[in-house]
């Protein structure tokens, strides 16, 4: 027999199964599509590790699993090798997911994170139910606690339960909750507020969109921000950077995610990599694959991975402005941008002020607090505003 394991993922994190490509009982062969995995960035498939019979199905549809857990078993086929990795004992690989914690206080290891919000919400960490390693609590476990805490009374539920009805989240949504509270228990979020003049940016958008079109590629005012962003990244490298506990990680690639809206399932953060190497058009070009590549749930686990400072532009949706407050951990910096729109402004020109029409937004930078300082946040955000304002052809 062979064992299909759960791949490992770049966060080590749980992944749902989608569907099985297969039934068992039928045939497979070796390196052949034998389920789908859904994580909360990417949908993977997950290939025979021989040729024979699937002999076992071991976890269904919607069911939760962890990097290295047994999923079926395949009958190999006479005189085909059974790879190293998938003849180890599932031992080996992980514990099972229902094993109860050898040592009971273990439960009560717990993070200062997860210590800060028992402390703010005065909560006994005995009354909540771990659901990390080994029954260890997390800052998701309060934050549904406290949840569970203000739910309405079973009168009132039933009452209510004749108007509404419950949706489940998909695994999108869910891993993205868990990822947005995480962010917010661990970081100290500060914002501050940029405004833009893009009338340059505008007038160039306007000579050169229509040979972009031409060319099957949309000119949008997004990837005027990235590279905005990369050049700011490469001048700040302290916000080009990974937090950890005992050093702040420089990078010297800009690899900048910019969140994809996927309607009512989610968002995800494609990556553009080494973003300061490539010109206005190469960008451009990029971005419209990736998020065509989001939106058909085509892409690749590498696009979603290696980012180093993400673009939240809610301005496409209508928003004047908004602050991101959820940090793509463990990143230290996150840009929002707001609707670009002509406003009635106070125009310098030759040294006299005049009233004119100018096409402006709002920029917003949200930063860790542990990394970053208002005096770095400021420098790098006048670095993007200024690039924009000054914007020559590329």
């Amino acid at each position: 027999m062979a064992d299909v394991i759960a791949p490992e993922n770049e966060e080590g994190t749980k992944a749902t199964i989608l569907r099985w490509c297969k039934a068992a009982g039928e045939a497979i062969r070796k390196d052949e599509p034998l389920l789908e995995l859904e994580t909360d960035k990417v949908t993977v498939e997950v290939p025979s590790p021989a040729s024979g019979e699937l002999a076992e199905i071991l976890k269904q549809p919607n069911e939760e699993v962890q990097p290295g857990q047994i999923l079926a078993r395949v009958r190999v086929a006479a005189g085909d090798a059974v790879p190293a990795a998938a003849a180890e004992p599932a031992a080996a690989l992980m514990p099972p997911a229902a094993a109860a914690p050898a040592d009971e206080s273990a439960r009560k290891l717990l993070s200062p994170a997860v210590r800060r919000l028992l402390d703010e919400h005065a909560l006994s960490a005995g009354d909540i139910a771990g659901s990390g390693r080994n029954g260890r609590i997390t800052a998701q476990d309060v934050a549904r606690y406290l949840g569970e805490m203000i739910t309405p009374p079973a009168g009132e539920a039933l009452a209510a339960s004749a108007r509404s009805n419950r949706v489940p989240h998909t695994s999108v949504r869910r891993r993205v909750a868990d990822h947005m509270a995480n962010s917010l228990a661990v970081a100290p979020h500060v914002t501050t507020l940029f405004e833009a003049d893009l009338t340059r940016v505008q007038a160039h958008r306007a000579r050169n969109v229509a040979e972009h079109e031409r060319q099957g590629t949309r000119l949008t005012y997004t990837a005027y921000f990235i590279a905005a962003c990369a050049r700011a990244l490469i001048a700040h490298p302290s916000v080009n950077a990974t937090f950890h506990k005992d050093a702040l990680e420089l990078h010297s690639d800009a690899n900048i995610g910019v969140g994809t809206a996927l309607g009512n399932e989610g968002l995800i953060v494609p990556v553009i990599h080494g973003a300061q190497g490539l010109k206005l058009p190469e960008i451009a070009r990029r971005l419209g694959q990736l998020v065509t590549a989001a939106r058909n749930g085509k892409l690749a686990p590498q696009e979603v991975r290696g980012g180093t400072f993400t673009i939240s532009n809610h301005g496409v949706g209508g928003s004047l402005l908004a602050a991101p407050i959820v940090i793509n951990q463990p990143q230290v910096a996150i840009l929002g941008v707001g609707k670009v729109e002509r406003r009635v402004c106070v125009v310098e020109s030759q040294g006299a002020e005049a009233v004119g029409i100018r096409t402006m937004c709002y920029l917003t930078l949200t930063i860790d607090h542990r990394a970053l300082d208002a005096f770095q946040a400021n420098a790098f955000l006048e670095h993007v505003v200024n690039t924009l304002q000054q914007w020559t052809d590329d």
